[in-house]
């Protein structure tokens, strides 16, 4: 099978006049601009091992066979990017789009490429899967980082500025202003931004400032009129009241640098003021620690905190005029190489263009989303609303956010499991979770009512670990019984138990999720959760916190899949399972949804299966280092990426198993991380009727022609086009219209297992 859509599918745009490429080795070339007709960002070749084609016949772990893994996520980014400039997207979409782009690009910086520091520094010269060595990733990140820093500039001033302005929001300069303008503003910056600034100076009395993480700062050139010879001094900007200070004129804003570099000879009387540019460093988040032999885990992170504040930059971003000697004064100080150092035309950090984002114009954003209930969960118009246990006792219950209420539905199960009498138990893993959260005033108030409650509390979940060990504290302060992980893994699976006294046994009621227990992100992130009173299930999760919260690591488990011990060779199983039976019948069907696919085992386990004649659909939102389309190893593999409205965090397993399919679904993607150095949960979906409903997300997806993007063998990616006159399917608008309809579809009255869900 061709990587490439069938003729029948949706049609792909290749590259057209009008679309031009800087002049640098054709595997390194990136698309300068978009086309203007279909706004389509055409990328050239970037992931692909540059300096081969694949041989005939190559063996599975021939490095021509990867893609590489920090390019691929900069593939991901562009494709972020692309949402940007793409004029279906309502105009502050699109500037939200942007922001983004600024925040996933910080944060590769600081573990990625702080990450591929280390290594360097360490002197590790191994090779990644696709055979390079960390410096010649490096290199390789670092140009590519400066073209998307170019096209992020590019897209807010060629693209989203006019058009913001052809609606009455400007970003102003402060030279733009008019005499009255500046003079009110004279007044609102000794009255409001003066008082706070403090100016650090640089010399034999003044040591070099510590600089925050991505905070904005501006670099000023002093000299006395008297006297030869200049200074250095640094001031903060403040952003107490944000980025944007609100002009006379409705919609108008201005950079608060801007206010703050026009008046900062108030800062420095007596003094003049030669150059001030603005500059914005990045730290490595990427730190070792070793849990094997800390005695005190919440110290040891409460101390790596503390190091990430203090660690090393790995890259300065400065403003495009910068003077050379302040660039050279600034790496040196922060004890980087120029190869560290971006210079930026325009604004530094698009990260607050949030808050143009969050303007109140309804005509600009996307059309309202409100989450339905599931059918089964709805409260009649009259009398009282249905007893979640009772229901669940009946039938399980699948339900996709943002589609489906997480309030209603999670939430729910949660909070009446606080407040039932005949609840005795509730267990549950907290990886991350929203400011104020209703999850955990339910499990608070639970604990008060004298339930047991145990909550395993993720400390090493990437930039939420403060949050996390206050959570911690909060929950042991209310007399919830709370753990902090397993030495060595990270506790990444999203389950809860609910034991519930009923009659002659205990009742066993469950959810395994593919997302977090956070209110907000499920409104923007597609995540699944299964809620059931399976048996089976609810022993399975008794195990898992027995290991969780005590020592009992040799379980076993009939219906999930526990990540590390068994998952890797389960899913190889099911792979090589498809294989035989595939060989045996013929019909051979894997389709995988995840966020990403790096293990290069399991990767070679898809190639086998595509040499067998397994025909094979990955739906990956981000980077993967499996090459599709390759003659003779992955000519059955098709990689598609949907990239829209809600961020795609669902992980689905499908396997044909000859005619009898088998699905999974859960925490997990097909990374060495997820496999060997997390717990993770994957349940296997045993009712027909949610069999059917997983499979029916995957062929939808598939069948876009509006968000997905086709990944070709040469390691591009083209955004699929409905054909001139022809249907729209969009990935996230069929599944909002099929929750409505699955919503409306159902009648309590026909009750039993066969009901719409």
């Amino acid at each position: 099978m061709s990587n490439h859509p069938p003729s029948s599918g949706p049609e792909t745009r290749p590259a057209r006049a009008g679309v031009r490429a800087p002049s640098s080795p054709p595997a390194q070339r990136v698309a300068e601009f978009w086309s203007p007709d279909d706004s389509v960002l055409v990328r050239p070749p970037r992931a692909v091992r540059p300096r081969e084609a694949p041989k005939a016949d190559p063996p599975l772990d021939a490095p021509e066979l990867y893609f590489n893994r920090e390019l691929s996520w900069l593939d991901f980014n562009w494709r972020v990017l692309q949402q940007a400039v793409d004029p279906r997207n309502p105009l502050l979409e699109r500037v939200r789009f942007l922001a983004i782009t600024q925040s996933n690009l910080d944060e590769f910086v600081r573990k990625r490429v702080g990450g591929l520091k280390r290594q360097l520094e360490a002197g590790v010269t191994s090779l990644s899967p696709d055979g390079r060595t960390p410096a010649e990733q490096l290199d390789l990140v670092a140009a590519s980082i400066q073209e998307m820093q170019g096209a992020m500039t590019r897209t807010w001033r060629d693209h989203l500025a006019p058009a913001l302005a052809g609606h009455g929001v400007v970003v102003r300069r402060y030279d733009e202003l008019d005499r009255d303008e500046q003079d009110r503003l004279e007044a609102y910056f000794v009255d409001h931004v003066y008082p706070v600034l403090t100016p650090l100076a640089v010399d034999p009395g003044h040591p070099f400032p510590f600089i925050s993480n991505q905070s904005l700062s501006l670099a000023i050139v002093l000299q006395r009129a008297e006297a030869e010879g200049l200074q250095f001094a640094r001031v903060k900007v403040p952003l107490n009241w944000g980025r944007w200070v609100p002009l006379s004129r409705p919609g108008h804003v201005l950079p608060i640098e801007d206010l703050v570099a026009r008046h900062v000879d108030e800062l420095f009387r007596g003094m003049h003021v030669q150059s001030v540019h603005a500059f914005r460093l990045t730290r490595n988040a990427d730190l070792s620690r070793d849990e094997e032999g800390a005695e005190d885990l919440l110290q040891m992170i409460s101390e790596e905190l503390r190091e990430r504040r203090f660690a090393a930059v790995v890259r300065l971003e400065v403003d495009v005029d910068m003077p050379e000697e302040v660039v050279a004064l600034l790496t040196d100080e922060l004890e980087i190489g120029r190869d560290d150092v971006a210079r930026v035309e325009g604004f530094l950090d698009f990260t607050d263009l949030n808050d143009i984002a969050d303007l109140d114009r309804p005509a600009m954003r996307f059309a309202p989303w409100e989450p339905v209930i599931p059918g089964p969960l709805v409260v009649p118009p009259e009398g009282p609303p249905p007893n979640l246990f009772e229901v669940l006792a009946s039938r399980d219950i699948l339900v996709y956010h943002p589609y489906e209420s997480f309030q209603g539905s999670v939430q729910r199960f949660i909070e009446e499991a606080a407040d039932d009498p005949a609840v005795l138990a509730i267990k549950l893993t907290l990886y991350r979770t929203s400011e104020n959260s209703p999850i955990v005033r339910a499990l608070i108030r639970a604990a008060e009512a004298g339930k047991q409650v145990a909550v395993l509390v993720e400390v090493t979940a990437r930039f939420d670990e403060a949050n996390n060990i206050e959570w911690g504290q909060i929950l042991e302060r209310a007399g919830v019984h709370v753990t902090y992980g397993i030495v060595g893994l990270k506790t990444h699976t999203k389950v809860t138990l609910v034991v519930r006294e009923e009659g002659e046994r205990l009742g066993l009621y469950s959810h395994v999720g593919t997302g977090n227990y956070h209110a907000r992100t499920a409104r923007l992130y597609s995540d699944l959760g299964l809620l059931t009173a399976d048996r089976d299930i609810g022993l399975d999760l008794v195990r898992l916190f027995h290991y969780l919260t005590g020592h009992a690591p040799e379980q076993r488990y009939r219906a999930l899949v526990i990540a590390p011990r068994d998952m890797r060779t389960a899913f190889e199983g099911l792979v090589q399972r498809e294989i035989e039976l595939h060989r045996a019948q013929g019909g051979g069907r894997i389709l995988l949804k995840m966020n990403a696919i790096d293990d290069p085992g399991m990767i070679r386990a898809l190639y086998r299966a595509s040499q067998a004649g397994v025909r094979i659909d990955l739906v990956i939102r981000g980077h993967t280092r499996l090459r599709p389309g390759i003659p003779g190893v992955s000519d059955n593999i098709r990689v598609i990426s949907i990239i829209g409205r809600f961020l795609e965090h669902d992980r689905i397993f499908f396997f044909r198993n000859g005619g009898d399919p088998d699905v999974l679904m859960g925490s997990a993607d097909w990374r060495r991380r997820n496999l060997e150095e997390r717990v993770e949960a994957v349940v296997r979906i045993t009712d027909r009727t949610l069999r059917d409903r997983l499979h029916s997300i995957l062929t939808r997806a598939l069948d876009d022609n509006r968000l997905a993007w086709d990944l070709h063998p040469d390691g591009h990616y083209v955004l699929r086009m409905p054909p001139a006159g022809g249907p729209v399917r969009d990935f996230h608008r069929g599944l909002m219209r099929d929750a409505i309809m699955r919503r409306d579809a159902y009648a309590p009255r026909q009750g039993g297992p066969g009901s719409p869900q």
